[in-house]
């Protein structure tokens, strides 16, 4: 048998893993070198395939260990190209990865936890629930077996879980794809979004290279509270200040992921309190559109007009601030819509939520886009006008229990913003 998952994966193992395996074999520590061109270099998936180990050895490891490479169990794809695919990680839960084609790249979206602690309000994985972490295995697992693993040009850690919440598995899963010994990739083309865990967060920026994208979402301290319970715990304003501390001037990449919700965290006076949270000139801002999931009806998409304003402000304030196209939202594989199955194929439901927002209302005029000829320096000249609320951070950090085990609260207002 190639696969027998009563034994113990070699896919997975970073190369001093490899070489206590086969040094605790009486093997030659190059030995370990081997298995990793084999297994990461060329995804071969059984050890009589492997001709450099002499046939000893070779039966050796198979008496122990199994290669550990699985297809994904189903797959799903767009109208728009973008493939989703389900693995199966056993005790009757799945995870789910996307293939994000486009004209010059080729993206990999992976997951790295069974479910989420985060709780993010508007998120279908966060909604399900945390029902353990992924090993190494599994999570480099996804991209060695879809079917387009060797054209991939880019992976992103923003499927299902929190990277960070995850971190020595995340971090060896890293050197897999780096390492001359593995995949041998630029770090450039690996990025890791993180709802902002601090402490973690400055242990990849120092061991790593690799771009980090943070879901921010909301500059406002406490409408980001009621939707991400994390803020209570590591204030978004203090993870940024943090992360202006490295060098992300050149090759490596800093950005913002900020999902726009209609008469919430859409207008100009957010636009200018994200730009003031911002550490330097650097830092680009992916604006989302937001995608409806189950549950939480009441938060609409903003429109594009109002998401073009948005955009406008910012980069007429000198910053670079794109909207990123929607991939996949006919089958549940966009931002935020991912949830895994069971081994049976029912999904798995969302919880309802305890505490939904109220339905939002529109915002004053004065917040409103411009209508059609007003221009976006106009609208950076008339906010100038308006005073502005500086960055805060929340006054109460939680305690040492994980963020996210409550509801979030009601955003309140009008229009979404909370009354002073």
């Amino acid at each position: 048998m190639i696969n027998d998952k009563t034994k113990e994966p070699l896919a997975g193992m970073t190369l001093n893993e490899l070489q206590d395996v086969v040094t605790a074999l009486g093997m030659p520590r190059f030995t370990a070198k081997q298995l990793a061109q084999w297994i990461y270099g060329k995804r071969v998936n059984d050890f009589d395939q492997m001709l450099n180990i002499s046939k000893a050895n070779r039966q050796l490891l198979a008496s122990r260990y199994c290669v550990g490479l699985y297809p994904p169990t189903s797959s799903v794809t767009s109208v728009d190209g973008t493939v989703k695919y389900l693995f199966d990680v056993g005790n009757k839960h799945a995870v789910e990865a996307v293939y994000i084609p486009e004209d010059d790249r080729a993206t990999l979206c992976i997951s790295s936890q069974k479910g989420c602690r985060m709780n993010c309000y508007f998120c279908m994985t966060g909604r399900q629930g945390f029902r353990g972490n992924l090993t190494a295995n599994q999570i480099i697992n996804q991209v060695l077996s879809v079917p387009q693993s060797d054209q991939l040009t880019n992976v992103v850690f923003m499927g299902m879980g929190e990277p960070l919440d995850n971190l020595d598995q995340v971090l060896n899963v890293i050197s897999i794809l780096t390492e001359p010994w593995g995949l041998a990739w630029s770090p450039k083309r690996v990025t890791v979004s993180t709802v902002g865990k601090k402490p973690e967060l400055k242990v990849l920026c120092e061991q790593t290279n690799v771009h980090i994208a943070v879901s921010v979402h909301n500059a406002d301290p406490d409408e980001r509270a009621s939707m991400m319970p994390i803020q209570k715990l590591y204030p978004i304003a203090d993870v940024l200040d943090m992360l202006g501390q490295y060098d992300f001037a050149h090759q490596r990449r800093l950005s913002v992921e900020y999902i726009c919700w209609q008469w919430f965290n859409d207008d100009i006076q957010h636009a200018e309190r994200l730009r003031e949270l911002l550490p330097n000139e650097h830092v680009r801002v992916n604006l989302i559109r937001y995608h409806m999931i189950p549950g939480i009806e009441k938060l609409r998409t903003s429109s594009d007009e109002r998401m073009t304003y948005f955009r406008d402000y910012l980069n007429s304030k000198g910053g670079t601030c794109p909207t990123r196209r929607s991939r996949g939202e006919d089958v549940m594989a966009a931002c935020g819509m991912l949830a895994g199955k069971v081994k049976d194929g029912a999904p798995i439901a969302a919880p309802a939520a305890k505490t939904a927002p109220t339905t939002p209302k529109p915002a004053p005029a004065s917040a409103k886009p411009a209508k059609t000829g007003k221009t976006a320096a106009a609208a950076t000249a008339e906010a100038a006008k308006r005073p502005t609320r500086a960055a805060s951070t929340s006054k109460n950090r939680q305690s040492s229990r994980t963020a996210g085990t409550s509801a979030p609260k009601q955003p309140r207002g009008k229009g979404g913003k909370r009354s002073r």
